[in-house]
Parts: C-alpha cells; structure tokens; sequence
C-alpha cells in the first residue's frame, strides 16, 4: 500500500468511529494520521525502514504499528474490524449536508438504509419522515442536500473560488447597523488550499438584525439552520456560510473558536482544562463557574500565557509547544515580498504586454520584475524560440527606459524540463538570461524514477536558477507529478537552487506541508504569481498564507531580498 491508500484507510476508520460515537480524541487521532500520511514527502516505507515512524507528526506508537501492519500485508485488520461492523457505504453519507455520524447511524440503525442510493430512494418514496426526529422538512432538506451533492465534484472550493465570495460579504456586513467588528475566519483565514465552507465572525450590539440581513441577502439559495449568535446558508454558488454574531465582549473568543482547526481547538481546551479552565467562544469559565470575556483573540491565548499564534499556523502541527517554548517564528508577510521572478507576457501565453506588467508591478510597489515566458518546445503556450529570446530583450529595455527608475526588469524563461530529461535551450541560451526557472508542464504520468530524475537534472544545470511549481498539480483537476520530494529537497540544498511556491490558486505549489519540509532540510525557496495578467500579480496573499502554513521566516523567501542582495546570489553561484 502507498501513503495514500494508507491514509484512506485511517480517514475510513476516523468516519467509521464518529458513526460510532467514539471520543472526539480518538476520531482525531485517525484523521491526523491520514492528513499527515497524505502530506509526507517521501515514502512511509522507507520511513519505517529507518526506524523513524514516531517522528511523523501525529503518529505514535499505536498508529505506527498499523502503518508497519498496512506495509507488511497490505491490510488494516481494525478496519476490517470496523466495517464488519458497520457498512462502508455509509461513509458516502457524511458528504452530504446535513447528514452527520449520528444521523447516519439512525438510518442504518431504524430504518436500515446502507448507502447513498438507498437514502435518496427513502427520501422520495417519504420514509425518511417517519423516523424519530425526523420530519417532511428535514426530508426535504436531506433530498435536496443530495442533489447538491450529486452535482458537485467536490464539497470543497479552491481557496481562490471562496476569496472573492468572502470579501464581498464582509464589506457589506460591516456596513449593517450594530456592527462593531467583522473578520472572516474558520479554513480561509488559516489560508487552507480548499474551503468547506465561509465562517464569519461579527461583533454587534444587534445580532437580531444582522442575522436577518444576511438571511435575506440576494445571494441566498436557502437558510440551513438559525439561532440566536449564528446562521449557516447556502448560496446558489454551492458554497456554505456561517455567520456568528456575538456581543463585542465575545468577540474575541468566538472569532478563535471559529478559526480552528478544530485540531488546534481540541488540543487548546485542553490545555485550558489543565489550568482550571473550560473554553468557549463565549470566552473563559472557572471552575466556579465566572466568566471570563475575551473581546480581543489575543486575550484567549493571554489568558492561558501564550503568545498570540497566527491562524495560519494553527493545525496542531507544533504551534502550541512553540509558543510555550517562545519559538513561534516571526512569519513572512505580503509587504516584505519585493519582487516577482515569475510572471508572462502577450510574447508566450500572458495576457498583457510587457510594459502593462511593468506598470502593474510598479503599481504594487515592486522593485523588481522578471519576465519569464515560456520556451519553445511548450507549444500551446506559444513559447519563445532563442533568437525571439533576443527580440524580446530589445523590448524589455526599451520599457524599462520608458518606466523610469523605481523597478527594474529582468529578462528570464520558463525553460520546460523535457520528458527525456534535458532542458529546452542549451547552456548558451540559458547563460544570456538574468534568471532560468525550471519546470515540469508534459509527462506528468512518468514513473516516480523517471519523473524525479528530470528535476534533478533540471537541479545539477548550474545555469538554473529556479525549479518552478514542483510537482505541476492542479489542485481538484490534475494529480501531482508522483516525485520522491526528499532527494529533490536535499538536491536543492546541495546544488543551492530555489524552489518555488507558485501563488496562483489553482496551484499553491509547493503546498504548505512539503514548503516547511523543504525549509527545515534547508532549501531557499520563492513566492511568484505566475501571473499571465496584471491582475494576477494580486494573488502573492495566497502564495504567503502558504508559506506561513509552512512557518516561513522573510529570510527564507528570496524575494524578500533587495534587488543588490538577489544579484549578488545570482552573480556568486553563477561563479
């Protein structure tokens, strides 16, 4: 079994335990288990030949011998366990909305419903109404829940797709009357790749009102439960919203309560427990019985004697023994990027000309910007021959002079890493270039051998500078290039090439968990946009809410550096 398989086996078992209505501890500890399986770099197996499987994050010794288990039989005995018990089919239903474990277990249980296809059957022939708790409502809701379901390839949105939604409904709460303050949280302010649903947090001296504005904004498909501090919608988009309205004392309390993780969550209340104290989003109470109001976050951590963590960092990987040790890392922000090395133009497959990017970037307060247009053998894409290479610096300069001082162009390529394992232009060509990224756009099938050894060709090239969006995934739409990311990591370090976080949200490559394995073996690496339009170059949040997931430091993120520091890196290992 591969780390994938394995992970799917424990994700199986997390869902088969909260069927059960197991502790929320134990369905975690599968969950992570899956998440970090999923996330790791290199194969479990030769983890476990080296006799490291406690070090991953989230196993144990318990967890590690059902992972030795998996490699040695290519089976998980407690999951067979599991599902002789309860049918695998009901794990489909937890998918959809408003079907959780307990739910699940009732139509198993009193109505004997195994699967999806045997629930939607019930709801229409309207059996499901004479269950206890039940009702036509609920039917309905349960039936049309199912049908969103079946038309979506995923209950989950890319992080790009929900941003706009988010900002747009944040700007026109905050204008309701009452409202005090108003801050997106849950997965998109902790800047997940992928969104399960919009949780906004307001506080306000009217909640009455804001709920009902919200509930009837024109957006709105349907109200999918409401109370007094909280409504949950859906818009017609698919896409789920909670909205939390809280008195300004709570404020703070509730807006880390619906940031999580729920990991983080989990390990926080218990390490309030410890000190007498059980938290909420309403804030702290004592053991007798006073409440504590907490109307700014960083008085939830104060209050346990903690620094502030930011939400990026808060998936339980660490953070909260950081912040006791007082390690946490002053992470990087978007105003210390200084420059873009990646970006195109209407000379391959861009959008814009190189002075309309030029204008953009400066408009950014860039001061710096390379553009770096495909090669020639990436036909779709339109990519530059070397003698059109020459024409397009002619051009670079004369935008430049035109521009005037405050950013400076650089002349760079995207050079395609070929599927025989050599690079686009020959050492000439790339020696009359300011910058060469490296990166893998065919052949993204190749066996793990293969596919891994064209990057590390690409890497030993001295005259490369960059390895471009790694693994070439498209997150939901195209699976990564199978690679072995630990000999590339420790290539990079060695041959002191930089690999890329590309920003765009389609990508986030490297994604958070391989950046912060790249970072502690060593690598340098770069936030780029890719940006094929001057819009585009507004996506570097996403790429630094990425490299903070993965605790990244200014120092680390080349540009950062001034435009002098960058040349002098380039000159010396051209050297």
């Amino acid at each position: 079994m591969n780390n994938r398989e394995m992970a799917d086996k424990f994700e199986a078992v997390a869902q088969f335990l909260e069927i059960k209505g197991e502790a929320i501890y134990r369905v975690l500890a599968y969950r992570k288990a899956a998440e970090a399986l999923r996330d790791l770099s290199r194969d479990v197996a030769v983890i476990r030949e080296e006799g490291n499987l406690e070090d991953i994050p989230g196993v144990g010794k318990a967890i590690a011998a059902k992972i030795e288990e998996m490699i040695d039989s290519g089976n998980l005995g407690y999951y067979e366990e599991l599902a002789a018990e309860i049918p695998p089919d009901l794990l489909e239903m937890l998918a959809v909305d408003g079907v959780g474990p307990k739910r699940a277990a009732q139509f198993w249980q009193e109505a004997g419903i195994l699967s999806l296809t045997e629930l939607e059957a019930a709801a229409r022939e309207g059996r499901l109404r004479e269950l206890s708790g039940m009702g036509v409502r609920l039917e309905q809701k349960i039936l049309s829940s199912i049908e969103a379901y079946k038309h979506r390839q995923t209950d989950r949105f890319l992080l790009g797709q929900a941003w706009d939604t988010a900002q747009s409904l944040e700007e026109r709460l905050s204008k309701v009357e009452g409202v005090e303050q108003i801050e997106l949280a849950g997965s998109l302010r902790r800047y997940r790749e992928t969104v399960g649903d919009l949780d906004i947090v307001a506080g306000t001296g009217a909640p009455g009102l804001l709920l009902d504005t919200f509930s009837t904004m024109p957006e709105v498909e349907r109200i999918l439960g409401k109370g007094d501090t909280k409504v949950s919608v859906e818009l017609y988009s698919g896409l789920k919203v909670q909205l939390w309205a809280h008195p300004r004392e709570h404020f703070g309390s509730a807006l880390q309560y619906a940031t999580g993780s729920q990991a983080h969550n989990v390990r926080l209340r218990e390490f309030a427990l410890r000190q007498g104290l059980s938290l909420s989003e309403h804030g702290f109470k004592t053991e007798e019985g006073e409440l504590i109001e907490c109307p700014r976050e960083e008085d939830v951590y104060c209050e346990l004697g903690l620094p502030w963590i930011p939400p990026e960092m808060r998936e339980d990987r660490g953070e909260i023994e950081a912040a006791q040790e007082g390690a946490l890392p002053e992470l990087i922000r978007v105003e210390d990027l200084l420059g873009e090395l990646h970006a195109h133009s209407t000379w391959s497959d861009g959008k814009a000309s190189i002075a309309e990017m030029a204008s953009a970037a400066k408009e950014l307060g860039m001061k710096y910007l390379v553009i770096s247009d495909h090669s020639q053998s990436l036909g779709v894409a339109g990519g530059l021959t070397a003698a059109e290479l020459k024409q397009q610096k002619t051009e670079i300069l004369e935008v430049q002079a035109e521009i005037g001082s405050g950013i400076e162009l650089l002349q760079g390529s995207e050079v395609e890493i070929l599927a025989g394992g050599g690079l686009d232009f020959d050492d000439e060509v790339l020696g009359s270039l300011d910058i060469v990224i490296a990166s893998l756009h065919t052949a993204l099938q190749q066996d793990r051998e293969t596919a891994t050894q064209r990057v590390l060709n690409a890497i030993e090239n001295s005259f490369v500078h960059i390895i471009g969006h790694l693994t070439g995934r498209l997150i939901g739409k195209r699976d990564p290039a199978d690679l072995d990311l630990e000999r590339i990591f420790m290539a990079a370090v060695e041959h002191n090439v930089i690999l890329e976080i590309n920003a765009h949200p389609d990508r986030l490559d490297l994604k958070d968990t391989h950046a912060r394995r790249a970072l502690d073996l060593g690598c340098l690496l770069a936030i780029n946009t890719d940006a094929h339009h001057p819009s585009h170059l507004g996506f570097r949040h996403f790429g630094v809410g990425t490299a903070r997931r993965a605790w990244a430091r200014p120092e680390q993120i080349v540009n950062t550096w001034s435009l002098a520091s960058l040349r002098e890196w380039l000159s010396s290992r051209r050297l």
